[in-house]
């Protein structure tokens, strides 16, 4: 639990509901009656720990995705000693650039995977104060992680790739939560160094795959944050006695988190903290790298099939959608009568509280909303092949598609603005997905495997 002093805010999708007896959020959505005890530790949004009680509320509350801890009154524990692994190949520019963000004095392990020219990288670390570890063969990022960890001795490890520049405060700053005991690993924000010239490189500053928003968040399978990439983390060493995944030469960054989550552990994201990332910008390096995220999703639906969908949906939700593609005037009623049966249904649930039927449809509509926003990424992004060949066949499926590809632009250019005009921006958008669907389909049809196509229909009850 969070030590005596420390605090937890409600998340912002967490609402107080009926009078301040119970709360709603939480992935996924559930309904928390407070105790008369429990009522008045909640002062607002905010639950101080000054009691045993309170810490395990907070801590109820933080393993449901109902609150967030509060970072101001966060410390990092005692003992708190890093050392850096990174793994490289080559890059010894990239890699004294870092070196130099990291400073002066730091325990540094430089993995140096088969470079082509160990003595380039080996003179930077010399340079820099940096212990190197060769390796004979070339492994991988998963593997050299790997055996940089083996060498650390530090309570915690702090993995980095050469291709980030860390701020002042980054790892400082990610320490802080591991003052929750049960808290493995942290990532921060990744965001572009800025000085991108091209509009490639623009549009990456703003809209990065590795980008994950500006709002801190337990990181959970199928929840609105499944996922963090260890370009940059800070991971608790004792934690991590399975170790990277050494087989997987993508996707290992997210086989980790889910693993460690299913061992009981605790994965955040802090976005307070930032690392900048060096983004590719040349277009065909830019493209095949997407594709190469893309193509890992078929070793993760392997490791873990019950985790890895494209898109999840409740069964009232896929029909909520496959009636929306109908394009029907009757499709359209029977839409909306899909969902206002389960804004029914979720309001007896909630029977018991004021104002069960507007917050039933208010869940329902939100449901449906999510519903939609998976629809258009399936036609957009992962089943894109699929939806070309629809589009040459069927006119319903070129107006879903257009208006798809409409809406998503005019929303994310509106939340990531990248000093691009909506053109360029458009255009990046889609190759974006263009590149990632790819490379989700060559991994699929090279495994002989469609499992990481396949959305997963689930039944989900405000419980």
């Amino acid at each position: 639990m969070l030590p005596i002093g420390s605090a937890v805010l409600l998340g912002r999708r967490t609402r107080v509901v009926s009078r301040g007896t119970a709360l709603l959020g939480g992935t996924p959505t559930r309904l928390v009656r407070l105790t008369a005890r429990a009522r008045p530790m909640l002062e607002g949004r905010r639950i101080r720990i000054d009691s045993p009680a309170a810490a395990a509320l907070a801590d109820r509350l933080l393993e449901w995705g109902l609150a967030e801890p509060e970072l101001a009154t966060l410390r990092a524990p005692e003992d708190a000693s890093v050392t850096y692994v990174i793994p490289i190949r080559d890059r010894p520019q990239a890699l004294d650039r870092l070196l130099a963000s990291i400073g002066p004095g730091a325990e540094v392990v430089v993995v140096d995977d088969a470079s082509h020219d160990p003595g380039a990288v080996a003179a930077v670390a010399a340079r820099r104060g940096a212990a190197v570890l060769p390796l004979a063969v070339n492994v991988g990022p998963a593997a050299a992680r790997n055996a940089g960890l083996a060498a650390a001795a530090t309570p915690f490890v702090v993995f980095v790739d050469s291709d980030i520049v860390l701020e002042p405060d980054t790892v400082p700053i990610l320490l802080r939560h591991f003052a929750d005991p049960e808290v493995a690993l942290v990532a921060p924000r990744i965001a572009g160094l800025g000085d991108r010239p091209s509009w490639l490189g623009r549009f990456e500053d703003t809209r990065s795959s590795l980008d994950l928003g500006p709002h801190p968040a337990a990181v959970r399978p199928r929840s609105p944050l499944a996922w963090v990439t260890t370009a940059c983390v800070v991971a608790r060493r004792e934690a991590l006695t399975m170790g990277f995944d050494g087989t997987l030469r993508i996707g290992e960054d997210v086989d980790l988190g889910w693993r460690l989550v299913d061992a009981g552990w605790r994965v955040r994201y802090e976005p307070t903290a930032v690392a900048r990332h060096e983004h590719r910008e040349a277009p065909l390096d830019w493209f095949l790298r997407k594709a190469v995220y893309g193509s890992g999703a078929q070793g993760l639906a392997e490791r873990h099939p019950d985790y890895i969908a494209p898109a999840v949906l409740a069964p009232w939700s896929a029909a909520f959608v496959v009636l929306l593609l109908l394009q029907r005037r009757w499709s359209w009623l029977a839409a909306a009568l899909v969902a206002a049966t389960a804004g029914a249904r979720i309001a007896r649930v909630l029977r018991p509280l004021d104002h069960a039927v507007v917050e039933g449809m208010r869940l329902a509509g939100a449901g449906a909303v999510s519903a939609g926003a998976q629809a258009m990424a399936l036609l957009l992004r992962h089943w894109w092949p699929v939806a070309l060949v629809g589009c040459l066949v069927s006119r319903r499926m070129r107006r879903a598609v257009l208006v798809s590809a409409l809406v998503d632009v005019a929303l994310e250019y509106r939340r990531n603005p990248a000093h691009l005009d909506p053109v360029r921006f458009a255009i990046a958008r889609r190759l974006d997905d263009l590149a990632y669907g790819a490379g989700v389909w060559w991994g699929a049809l090279r495994a002989g495997s469609l499992a990481a196509l396949k959305p997963a229909i689930i039944r989900r009850s405000t419980s």
